[in-house]
């Protein structure tokens, strides 16, 4: 009973209706055709950083939902679960049990062990009227099926600032625990942010079609996280990847001249640091750069990020090393060698929202 989701979805920007619910997406309809790459189809139906925003009296709330978890074959499953904030403050998480359960292998699918329909409830909510979120699992896709409460349920309001952020896998936050432990969630919470996550695993590569998603959008303040999957992919050069920095920020732009915008460069990978991608999975799952001729390592990214953005006459373009937020003394909590723990995404958390939405944050007009 899709109707009962009307007016309560943050976050997404297209929904693909289906005969038995619906499932939200973080790219507008017009990019589906543009869209070629299979893995990039995975990503935009993950909604990380998507929400129920809702007002209500009721003690409990129940959602009929069908989940499909992944897995990457080199690990165990990640905890995927809903968490429900109350009155911005209290957090309450609900594991996934049930849904198909999909292996994937170097980006695709290989395996799928199919599962069912679940409930997910959230009770103890407490009495009276209260402003509650629920986040949707931020690696998983969810198809919503119906919306149950013991009380009544009314639209709630989003923060007036507008964040728009986008990113790699290392925004994703697959392996965060939780869709409100994901780092931007963290963050848009602190610092009373509505979120707009672009976070694709495997899938910052600069597309145009993101580019004027961005354009479009209301924002008050832009993050661009790049680098590190053009690393992974060795899908630039050093003769593209400037202009194409260029252009995604010209596309940006035109739709947000003034806009705060912070350009953020990769963290510490060490095995990519002065080896160029591509970037490939051992027999243990860790990542290793493979270091092609004419690739570019992350040193040469980082030093090409940064010219671009000084090159440019803009007052409100910043530009933010990413080892300020992962370095190498946090290279322990790198599972894989190249994507943090939950515990590293709870520092570069920490350490983000300090830079750029502190008293004398980049983002800070004026600071």
């Amino acid at each position: 009973m899709t109707a009962a989701f009307d007016g309560l979805l943050a976050g997404a920007l297209d929904i693909e209706r289906t005969e038995t619910g619906l499932i939200p997406r973080r790219l507008p309809a017009w990019t589906r055709p543009q869209i070629t790459d299979p893995y990039m189809r995975l990503m935009v139906p993950r909604p990380a950083g998507v929400r129920l925003v809702l007002r209500t009296d009721a003690g409990a709330l129940e959602l009929d939902v069908f989940v499909t978890r992944f897995r990457n074959a080199y690990f165990p499953l990640f905890p995927v679960a809903f968490d429900a904030v109350v009155d911005g403050t209290r957090v309450l998480s609900r594991p996934v049990r049930d849904g198909d359960l999909c292996i994937v292998r170097a980006g695709a699918v290989t395996d799928t062990v199919r599962g069912v329909p679940e409930t997910i409830r959230f009770d103890g909510l407490g009495p009276g009227w209260k402003d509650v979120e629920v986040w949707l699992p931020q690696a998983a896709v969810v198809e919503l099926r119906d919306l149950r409460a013991d009380g009544a349920v009314t639209p709630g309001r989003l923060p007036e600032r507008k964040w728009v952020h986008y990113g790699s896998s290392i925004s994703h936050c697959a392996e965060a625990g939780g869709p409100t432990s994901a780092w931007p969630a963290r963050v848009a919470r602190a610092a009373g942010l509505d979120l707009t996550c672009l976070a694709f695993a495997g899938n910052c590569h600069l597309d145009p079609f993101v580019a004027r998603t961005i354009r479009d959008l209301p924002a008050d303040v832009i993050t661009l996280k790049i680098g590190i999957n053009v690393q992974n992919l060795d899908s630039l050069k050093e003769r593209t990847f400037g202009p194409a920095l260029h252009g995604f920020l010209d596309t940006v732009r035109d739709g947000h001249p003034e806009t705060p915008l912070v350009v953020v460069s990769p963290i510490i990978c060490p095995t990519a640091e002065d080896r160029a991608g591509p970037t490939v999975q051992d027999g243990q799952g860790r990542y290793h750069a493979t270091g092609s001729t004419s690739g570019l390592t992350l040193v040469r990214m980082r030093e090409l990020i940064e010219e671009a953005v000084a090159s440019r006459a803009d007052a409100a373009l910043s530009c933010l090393d990413g080892r300020s937020l992962f370095g190498e003394d946090d290279a322990d909590d790198l599972y894989d060698g190249l994507h943090p723990n939950a515990d590293g995404y709870r520092r570069i958390a920490e350490r983000f929202h300090a830079l750029v939405f502190g008293p004398n944050g980049m983002a800070v007009p004026g600071a």
